[in-house]
């Protein structure tokens, strides 16, 4: 009798031991305790920690999200550590690596530590997952800081997100109750005092309370009742297509053209000796290969150099080693070439482009710095390009630029005048703005609504996530500037659209669904 149950009493356990081994390091049987009923699952020193690592999830699956959604301005994030740290490298893409990663592995530990809780186990976390924790959640808070000093804007990225994704972030916190329902319930069964048991319940009821009731304040303009939805946004090329081919060249432009774009998106700068051209930059260093051919003058600006010397410029080898978005796929070998064949494009040949295929334009004007020839005959010059050289037809031009306004509906009738800020509509009308190019960040159906009632239409840039573009589909926007053309046109309708008759459905179920599935668990 007495070897029977020793045998019993050392019956392997392969389960527990892989669930307390990758927890805890403690493999062997004999290295583990049972919780006994009505005691805590663990020591105090485990319990002062426990929530620790909780908190390292919450911060980490927060700081995920957060990034993730972020992946609409990864190239701006990219390019802003490309100007203080003078080379390019894809940071976004590392540190969505590295937030994933880090998140699995916490998620990891803390589905141990339910599994080994529902297992009667108590708890003891090895000094090195204890590390580990300490390093996630102190990456997740100083990544979060970093983003709301640094990033500002960012945070309006993620609640607009919340629009589209509430809904179904809404579905996976009631599926993470659901799961958390064992361990809770097994542990309420084995507390021995009421007080205890309503202090394990209680919380746990009331945040499910919260979830189910959740849904009563939700708003996204992607819930709405069929036929109500407006015609699709237009799509104007960011800098041509530049996830396709190098930036503001021939090349990029043309591929927003193949794809079907509206409009054109630029950036017009002038030389030394007067020719305007395109280029973003101040220098030459990111989108030519100037180290090659000038490399003193790496630091020099855009504009300080001769048309002649820009025509000696590559404008296109640099995509190919850069690739300078995230995902933006290989190149066949033809557009390679075309690619590795591109120069430096004027704004004279841009317009007749534009205007050969009936495109609007629109692009920001830099003034050229102090001491340059054209610093006070710039506008007159681009002006020039504009209605003698390209002869483009005036009502294709997207007047952006602020200065000298009058003069400029004074000299060149019939151009679109476009403000690149929200103002009172009576402003608008006053200086005949028929349009707004707002950042996307501005996004609001309730003022997209109003400046419409006033025939003023709505742009909202950089948009190259679907779920963005959904957003300015059901907000109402009459167009967006977007990097990914080629992406977006394909979209037949906004992602996450349903009636709210759809949507009641789906929350009630999924309450319903989720009440019986943890009633049962705890009659269990």
């Amino acid at each position: 009798v007495v070897r029977r149950r020793l045998l019993q009493k050392y019956e392997h356990q392969p389960f527990t031991s892989c669930l307390a081994g990758f927890y805890s390091c403690r493999w062997k049987r004999y290295q583990r305790e049972r919780t006994e009923p009505g005691k805590c699952c663990c020591s105090t020193r485990e319990c002062m920690f426990f929530p620790l690592l909780v908190a390292a999830f919450c911060f980490s699956l927060v700081f995920l999200y957060t990034w993730g959604e972020g992946k609409n301005d990864y190239n701006n994030f990219d390019w802003y550590n490309y100007g203080n740290l003078g080379f390019w490298f894809l940071w976004s893409l590392v540190i969505l690596i590295v937030a994933a990663v880090l998140f699995a592995y916490i998620s990891l530990l803390l589905v141990l530590a339910m599994c080994l809780l529902a297992e009667g186990q108590q708890l003891y976390l090895h000094w090195s997952h204890k590390i580990g924790t300490f390093l996630v959640l102190g990456f997740s808070i100083s990544s979060l800081f970093a983003l709301s000093i640094l990033w500002r804007d960012h945070g309006k990225t993620v609640r607009l997100s919340f629009q589209v994704t509430a809904p179904y972030l809404h579905i996976g916190a009631i599926a993470i109750m659901v799961l958390l329902a064992w361990p809770v319930a097994l542990h309420a069964i084995r507390a021995d005092k009421k007080v205890t048991q309503v202090i394990i319940v209680g919380p746990y009821l009331a945040i499910l309370l919260f979830l189910f009731l959740i849904p009563l304040g939700m708003y996204s303009p992607c819930i709405r009742e069929m036929g109500t939805l407006g015609p699709k946004p237009a799509l104007i090329g960011h800098r041509g297509a530049p996830m396709l081919a190098p930036e503001n060249t021939e090349m990029s432009f043309m591929k927003t053209i193949e794809h079907g774009g509206d409009g054109l998106e630029t950036d017009v700068t002038i030389s030394y000796d007067g020719v305007p051209f395109l280029m973003h930059d101040d220098t030459l260093r990111r989108t030519t290969n100037i180290q090659e051919v000038y490399p003193n003058d790496t630091g020099k600006a855009a504009s300080f150099f001769s048309w002649d010397a820009l025509q000696k410029l590559n404008a296109g080898t640099w995509f190919l080693k850069n690739k300078p978005f995230v995902g933006m796929g290989s190149l066949s070998k033809a557009d390679q070439n075309q690619a590795t064949n591109q120069s430096i494009y004027t704004l004279s040949s841009f317009l007749r482009l534009a205007d050969s295929h009936n495109k609007l334009v629109i692009f920001d004007l830099y003034r050229p710095p102090e001491k340059h020839p054209y610093r006070n005959l710039w506008l007159r010059k681009i002006l020039d390009v504009i209605l003698n050289e390209s002869k483009i037809k005036r009502h294709l031009v997207l007047w952006l630029h602020n200065s000298v306004r009058s003069f400029v509906q004074s000299v060149a009738p019939g151009f679109q005048h476009t403000m690149g800020r929200k103002a009172p509509i009576e402003d608008l009308l006053k200086h005949n703005i028929v349009k707004l190019n707002l950042v996307y960040t501005d996004m609001s159906s309730e003022d997209i609504r109003k400046y419409a009632e006033a025939n003023i239409t709505t742009n909202f840039y950089v948009v190259n996530e679907p779920w963005l573009y959904s957003l300015a589909w059901c907000s109402g926007a009459h167009s967006v500037t977007t990097n990914a053309v080629h992406l977006l046109k394909d979209l037949s309708q906004p992602l996450f659209l349903m009636t709210p008759q759809q949507y009641n459905i789906m929350w009630i179920l999924t309450d319903l669904t989720s009440a019986f599935l943890i009633s049962l668990i705890f009659a269990l």
